[in-house]
């Protein structure tokens, strides 16, 4: 019966809050959130540390797993078999952890969601990598405590050279918070951890040209940067991560998926969305994934569009999932929101101390050995004394005592010296203890300048980790994209101006505009672009690394990116394909720099003559796959586009050497998806080839052989639009057609470029002015076969 002096009275509301508050706390550390030092929740190190005492190194043959773990209940988790061998066997899941920490022989699952093996039938023992989480753990470099019952020691936290937090990631539910960490790259978190070595306050961005985002063991691409930098900065982002999927034959196939996604449950659901007809287009699903990889196979009906079936797939399955980034984890054993900078900070602040505690172990280790050594060397001076003394004694306790007593031998000195063997007494033994001494008074030294010289311990943990990187680290898995509509961080982009150049075969760089100096008339130029066999350039014009690039294709479609996201090159490279960095249909016919949408509108002209005037802003959102420019009718394609600020003139010039000029208000605006209207009437085998919207007092003409001229624009009688125009240049033999007009002034530079990949840099001011129906002179001397292509005003 319990005493009346035991029972204390207390309201039921003030004890349910202290008792639930100390369940919550017990749950947070004890079980849900890593520790920020290790990355580890408690029945995780312990399993790692039953292992390491169990002798099982990645080198040593696998055990039962039901044997490791009855080891790690019997001695360190009195909790569930289940919860402690489903914890073992995440570990060592490749889909899951991004580095294994456990090596593991038999079923322990697979990415289709099947079940492991019991326990009974599959083996274990620590992975390569999970060797270095306990490196040095016996050098007294962790805090230890108690087991459950008393009996035995445990590690607080592991020493762990490997950032685990960061590169494998974690997650748990606590009471009131939960954690939810990506896995990264080995690599780019040892690069970032140096970066934050030499410069404590670089900043998020600095960090981020290291990281650039999680790294998912299963791959998959992270749609979007806008979560990763909110979840960098502040501790909290939402990613969308989604399926890797091409186009291959009339299919789709799928070689890697969101994280944590089951490919059998996923193949259901695509199934069962296309008999209920959600996704259309399907005509069969197959899984060909084997030993070699991941291989979904979609088979697409005769009429359906690839792009549309695959943002079907997106919008309703798993191909694309959402990852909560919550990095919360415990500091100083209390629950804790991090930054990235503040998860990198906690681990070197760990490994710094892992270090010194290292270094003050093995620095009392040296000088206990190098106590004893000079013990060995003052009794092997003394030799035949002491042995005389050792006769004498009756037991070791007299002798030790005579020996102290003698020679000033410390207790350990003399047991140790009593302990020798008789062959220690050889000369070749003497040389050793001397040669052993003079190694421990170097590492002694050693030893202290690293606890006392500043910078040491930081030099050694760049090393170790120079050297984990060199074992462990491998290529990034996940890829990273850019929004629709999203701009990559800029802060981290230099704005400068550059020159962009397009091919007529699809290729595109950009090069800085100091590449090419100024020329004087009728100069051969630089090499402006290393050309593909048969290729020629198609389109040239200065631009910013900030501005938005619009690219217009023949087929009437507009596609935007950033100028910095057009790879740089110099200016004897290629270039990139264009296909490769926007999926466009058609040539590129137009491009043009934009940074404000909200003014100005967009002048279209087609080969045919038709003209078209929209607004600006119509164009402001622009899908990854593009959007409708303008309406063509049949057998015409887009010539160009070019922007508008109002009250300017328009010059349409055709191949053969006719102009048409009028005023941009002759054109109505008319909406993004039309057709447009008649600008120059064209006669029979004639073609427009250029137009310019300018203001400036001269029109200057380039013609295809190399001559050209400036023109008064007074010198061209004003028309309405479809009129047939007047002579704008003479073409002839020597002239060849006409290449393009343009708008310019005395103060203008152009860059003439050839099909050759030639370009020259002239002062406007150097071209003579001409009358309109003259031939010019020349602007560019050009080699046998080599022809102009294109102008732009720098």
């Amino acid at each position: 019966m319990i005493s009346e002096e035991r029972i204390l009275p207390r309201p039921i509301e003030k004890e349910m809050k202290i008792s639930y508050l100390d369940y919550s706390m017990s749950v947070i550390v004890g079980r849900a959130l890593p520790d920020v030092r290790d990355g580890l929740k408690p029945v995780h190190r312990r399993i790692l540390y039953a292992l390491h005492e169990m002798g099982l190194r990645h080198n040593k043959p696998h055990r039962k797993s039901a044997r490791v773990v009855g080891e790690v209940l019997g001695k360190y988790h009195p909790h569930g078999d289940v919860a402690v061998y489903d914890a073992m066997v995440r570990m060592a899941q490749p889909f899951s952890l991004r580095y294994c920490l456990i090596d593991g022989q038999g079923n322990f699952g697979s990415v289709d969601g099947d079940a492991p093996a019991a326990m009974r039938y599959t083996e274990v023992k620590l992975s390569k990598i999970s060797e270095e989480m306990l490196k040095d753990i016996e050098k007294d470099t962790v805090a230890w405590r108690d087991n459950f019952d008393g009996t035995l020691k445990e590690p607080v936290v592991l020493p762990s050279i490997l950032p685990n937090l960061l590169v494998n990631g974690s997650s748990g539910i606590a009471v009131g918070m939960a954690t939810n960490m990506p896995p990264h790259n080995l690599g780019e978190v040892v690069d970032a951890v140096f970066v934050l070595l030499k410069n404590p306050d670089a900043t998020t961005g600095e960090l981020m040209n290291c990281i650039k985002g999680p790294d998912f063991p299963t791959g998959g691409i992270i749609y979007g940067r806008k979560g990763i930098v909110d979840a960098y900065s502040t501790g909290k982002g939402i990613i969308k991560v989604r399926a890797k999927i091409h186009f291959e034959d009339e299919k789709l196939v799928v070689t890697e998926l969101p994280y944590m996604v089951s490919k059998s449950a996923l193949l259901k659901k695509i199934a069962k969305l296309v008999r209920k007809e959600v996704i259309t287009g399907i005509s069969d699903l197959r899984d060909e994934s084997d030993r070699e990889g991941m291989r979904i196979v979609i088979q697409l009906k005769r009429d359906a569009i690839p792009e549309i079936v695959k943002n079907q797939l997106y919008k309703h399955t798993e191909m694309e999932t959402t990852f909560g980034i919550i990095n919360i984890a415990l500091v100083d054993g209390e629950p804790k929101l991090l930054t990235l900078k503040q998860l990198l900070w906690e681990y070197i602040r760990h490994r710094r101390e892992i270090i010194e505690r290292r270094t003050k172990h093995d620095l009392r280790k040296a000088k206990e050995r190098k106590h004893i050594l000079e013990g060995f060397l003052k009794a092997l001076e003394n030799i035949e004394t002491i042995i005389e003394i050792i006769r004498k004694s009756k037991d070791v306790g007299e002798a030790k005592d005579a020996l102290i007593k003698k020679f000033s031998f410390s207790e350990k000195q003399a047991k140790e010296i009593l302990a020798l063997r008789l062959q220690s007494l050889t000369s070749m033994e003497t040389e050793s203890v001397k040669k052993e001494n003079e190694e421990k008074k170097k590492e002694i030294e050693r030893l202290s300048a690293i606890l006392t010289k500043p910078g040491e311990i930081e030099e050694i943990i760049k090393t170790e980790l120079q050297e984990l990187k060199k074992k462990y680290a491998d290529e990034r898995r996940t890829e990273i994209v850019d929004a629709e509509g999203e701009m990559e961080i800029e802060d981290l982009i230099a704005e400068e101006e550059v020159v962009i150049i397009i091919t007529n075969q699809g290729y595109v760089k950009r090069l800085s505009l100091d590449e090419y100096r100024a020329q004087r008339r009728g100069g051969k130029g630089l090499i402006g672009m290393k050309m593909k066999e048969d290729d020629t350039i198609s389109n040239i014009f200065i631009s910013s690394t900030h501005d938005y690039i619009l690219f217009f294709s023949s087929i009437g479609k507009v596609y935007a990116i950033k100028g910095y996201q057009i790879p740089s090159g110099d200016r004897h490279s290629r270039g990139r394909a264009i296909v490769n960095i926007i999926p466009i249909e058609g040539n590129v016919k137009a491009a043009l720099p934009v940074r404000d949408f909200s003014k100005g509108s967009l002048v279209f002209v087609t080969k045919k003559g038709i003209v078209k005037k929209t607004l600006l802003k119509a164009y402001k959102n622009i899908r990854v796959n593009g959007i409708r420019a303008l309406n063509l009718k049949e057998g015409d394609e887009l010539l160009g586009v070019k922007l508008l600020n109002g009250n300017e003139k328009i010059i349409v010039a055709s191949l053969h050497g006719s102009a048409c000029v009028f005023e941009e208000k002759e054109i109505r605006h008319m909406g993004r998806a039309t057709a447009g209207v008649r600008g120059m009437r064209l006669r029979e085998g004639d073609e427009v080839v250029s137009f310019e919207v300018t203001n400036e007092k001269d029109i200057l003409t380039i013609t295809e052989n190399g001559y050209g001229k400036r023109t008064s624009l007074e010198d061209y009688r004003l028309t309405r639009r479809g009129a047939y125009g007047v002579r704008t240049i003479i073409t002839n033999e020597r002239n060849g057609n006409v290449v393009a007009v343009m708008g310019v002034s005395e103060e203008d530079e152009i860059l003439v470029s050839s099909k050759y990949g030639m370009m020259v840099r002239i002062p406007v001011r150097e071209i003579r002015r001409q009358r309109r129906n003259t031939m010019g002179v020349r602007i560019m001397n050009l080699k046998e076969g080599d022809k102009v292509v294109s102008i732009t005003k720098i």
